[in-house]
């Protein structure tokens, strides 16, 4: 990797995501792993729910990007969190639009991007290993993956990361998404209504299709299912 940067290991801390912030000084990225979270959080404020063992870990940087492309940078890290999976664990994970890693519909892991001026953090959570999991989640030990540890894990997702976000921001993975995102073809609801998600555009928004013609989602609550039906507009 061309790009260095700072590994801050902790025993537990309220968010890593908060941490990594505080400890960004724009020289290089800082990368922040903690063995415990108490007060982490994920997309839409909701609350991480915290296994018996799992990766806490977030990224801080300037990215060179332009700033509207910073949207992407969620995807983008799902992606670099896929791969680093496999690579490590040989589980394969799909990528749940925008945000979460899932194995088999459950959710195993899930990403969440925040800026402030110049600066970009970006958290990964990853599900290790949980003897009773929430009832739509799983673990990597579920899977075959026992011997995989949190800080391997999270140097391969930074790696990964930076290198993708390294070069030109319309070479981010667009194909590599779409072929990993499991919410293609599914029924989805969003906030003003519902249909068949249909692909992802260049900017990572979600496409679908509906009764109106296409809708490109750029940001909100999606809830996928194969029996989302009109009566659920607007839920």
């Amino acid at each position: 990797m061309a790009t260095r940067y700072a590994v801050v290991e902790l025993d537990t801390t309220p968010s890593t995501q908060d941490e990594a912030r505080s400890r960004f000084d724009a020289t290089a990225p800082v990368l922040v792993v903690s063995r415990h979270q108490t007060a982490g959080r994920g997309r839409l404020g909701r609350v991480w729910d915290e296994p018996d063992r799992g990766l806490f870990t977030s990224l801080a940087l300037t990215p060179d990007w332009p700033r509207e492309r910073w949207p992407i940078i969620p995807l983008v890290a799902g992606l670099a969190a896929r791969t680093a999976i496999h690579d490590l664990t040989g589980v394969r994970v799909e990528l749940r639009w925008p945000n979460d890693l899932v194995i088999d519909d459950r959710k195993v892991g899930g990403l969440l991007a925040e800026s402030s001026g110049s600066v970009v953090v970006v958290g990964c959570g990853v599900n290790l290993s949980w003897a009773e999991p929430l009832h739509d989640a799983t673990a990597l030990s579920d899977h075959g993956a026992l011997r995989v540890g949190p800080l391997e894990l999270a140097r391969g997702w930074a790696d990964r990361l930076l290198e993708r976000l390294s070069g030109h921001p319309d070479d981010w993975g667009l194909d590599d998404y779409r072929d990993a995102c499991a919410t293609v073809g599914r029924r989805v609801a969003y906030a003003a209504g519902f249909g068949t998600a249909a692909g992802i555009d260049g900017d990572g928004r979600l496409l679908v299709e509906t009764d109106a013609g296409v809708v490109a989602i750029g940001s909100g609550e999606v809830r996928t299912g194969d029996t989302i039906t009109g009566d659920e507009e607007g839920q």
